[in-house]
């Protein structure tokens, strides 16, 4: 069904989306009324005299908007703004880990390769560069495993047979040469379908971009491939990259296969809990890595804003929009964050900042951030920070400042309504499967009546967050909360900061629960050490789901 713009009239005028009836512009007497009509809907209101004035601006406003509708701009091009994290003022507290070669530890061929579904970066890449295991071996068993296992968990949009295949000869014809690319040499992965992939499908999830084609890989799938990792499918994702429900199903959680997998990361953390990977790629503009890592007990990173190119990947919002990891391990994250985080000169918040792989960190005076109220009868997140004190560090209370996170989060809305502008002009929202209140179609509809004025307010107060936050962080070296309280995912969403989840333990029924330790900005590498630290005491990412 198409959109009746004149249901409301104040949009029409506002907006610019229709103001003629039979060729004709409205009479003057109705178009201040509907000037009126849209003040009143967000939340203003003028006099007879000011709507009197206005109305020759608004119509050459409209005239404006008209000619600049007549421009294509495709989803990747972006505005002529870019989002910093790091503002005057707001100091550069990482620490530069010392760069080191960390050696492969010795692993023997299992009798059956189903045994390394669920085995670490390490464990793989020592069978494969010691020629226990070639590439072409691990590579078919992983294809085959995630053809399986899809069966239940609808995690796989486009398996990439061919082109795995290929790679994996070359790789392995590499190692008989004695060339050897690294620790991800050989190793499969996945990626969120709104990754580019030369020569296969990028479906963004949705049914009108079912059979869309992009001839090129995006930034990230380049440097895995030139690291030697090889693709071997491209992952679901919820519609538009909200929700785990795409236009061939819904994802679903391997702990409870009746339950979706959370998302808006649903297959690359569904198949990557369930050993249909070793490790995917996904994104998150708010909680699309941490959501779905919760709910799938995966282990992933939420980079800084900015460590890692979102070249070739599908546009939500141009100052959200982030790139990770999702493994099985912090260690596991680190390998695959060495390999493609900095800057490419296409994604102009990219920046290249040094990043060091360590295995361990020093515990001892480290000093955790975290706020009572978020561990107040919380017994599995008490014992985090008893793990966490065992290992030497200085617990710290905080205070998290009170800003209204979730009503800022229009700006989201605002730029993915931007990015997906003609889309909702043509009416091909209506072709989504999910049209409810809830679910983009509407949301992008909703977001033409968010005011630039607000937007750019909104803005301006993400200016103050980032700075009162800062005041906080300058304090610790690390913060732990559970992945939604007090409002956290919004806030560390908007100032940029990245946040590192796990599995701290499991409910008595045997799914999941998780933590999160969120670092100093381009601190990425550390935050993994500590969580890599952590994890080597509390093994709960060692537990996998019965498949």
């Amino acid at each position: 069904m198409g959109h009746v713009w004149l249901q409301a009239t104040s949009v029409p005028l506002l907006l610019g989306v229709a103001l003629t009836v039979n060729g004709r512009l409205e009479a003057q007497g109705e178009r201040k009324t509907q000037a009126d009509a849209a003040a009143r809907l967000i939340g203003l209101q003028f006099t007879d005299a000011e709507l009197e004035l206005m109305m020759r601006k608004v119509g050459a406003n409209l005239r404006s908007f008209k000619r600049l509708r007549r421009e294509v701009l495709p989803n990747e091009l972006y505005p002529a703004l870019a989002f910093n994290p790091f503002l005057p003022g707001i100091v550069d507290r990482s620490v530069a880990l010392p760069a080191r070669e960390l050696a492969l530890p010795t692993r023997e061929r299992p009798d059956d390769l189903k045994a390394l579904a669920f085995a670490d970066i390490e464990t793989l890449a020592s069978l494969i560069k010691s020629k226990r295991v070639s590439c072409v071996e691990l590579t078919q068993m992983f294809l085959k495993r995630l053809t399986r296992l899809d069966k239940s968990l609808h995690c796989v949009i486009t398996l990439t047979e061919k082109r795995a295949l290929k790679t994996a000869r070359q790789l392995d014809q590499e190692i008989a040469a004695g060339k050897y690319r690294g620790p991800l040499h050989g190793i499969p992965y996945g990626a969120k379908d709104l990754l580019a992939a030369r020569g296969t499908r990028t479906t963004w999830g949705a049914k009108p971009f079912e059979n869309q084609m992009l001839d090129y890989d995006a930034t990230v799938v380049q440097r895995l491939e030139q690291a030697g990792a090889v693709l071997i499918a491209k992952l679901t994702l919820g519609a538009l990259a909200w929700g785990d429900v795409w236009f061939g199903g819904k994802t679903r959680n391997p702990w409870n296969p009746q339950q979706g997998s959370s998302g808006s990361s649903a297959g690359p953390c569904s198949a990557t809990a369930a050993g249909g990977v070793p490790f995917a790629i996904g994104s998150e503009t708010y909680g699309s890595i941490v959501s779905p890592s919760s709910r799938c007990g995966t282990t992933g990173l939420r980079p800084t804003f900015g460590r890692i190119s979102r070249h070739g990947a599908m546009t939500l919002s141009w100052s959200l929009d982030k790139l990770g990891p999702i493994c099985r391990s912090a260690t596991d994250c680190a390998f695959v964050m060495a390999a493609i985080h900095g800057a490419d000169g296409k994604d102009p918040s990219a920046r290249t900042k040094p990043f060091a792989m360590a295995k361990t960190a020093n515990m001892k005076g480290l000093r955790v951030g975290y706020w009572e109220s978020a561990f107040r009868n919380n017994e599995p997140g008490q014992k985090v920070l008893d793990n966490l004190s065992a290992l030497g560090c200085e617990l710290v209370e905080v205070e998290l400042p009170s800003y209204p996170t979730g009503d800022m989060m229009f700006v989201l809305n605002a730029e993915a309504a931007a990015a997906f502008d003609e889309f909702t002009r043509s009416n091909r929202d209506d072709e989504l499967v999910r049209q409810v209140a809830q679910a983009w179609p509407n949301v992008f509809r909703a977001a033409r009546l968010i005011p630039a004025v607000e937007y750019i307010q909104a803005n301006r107060l993400r200016t103050r967050l980032m700075r009162d936050f800062d005041k906080v962080m300058r304090n610790i070296d690390v913060l732990v909360h559970p992945p939604f309280a007090g409002g956290i995912l919004a806030l560390t969403n908007l100032t940029g900061h990245p946040t590192f989840i796990a599995p701290s333990g499991f409910r008595p029924n045997g799914p999941p629960r998780s933590i999160c330790l969120t670092g100093q900005l381009d601190d990425d590498a550390r935050l993994l050490a500590i969580a890599a630290t952590w994890q080597a005491q509390t093994k709960h990412h060692h537990r996998h789901p019965d498949l």
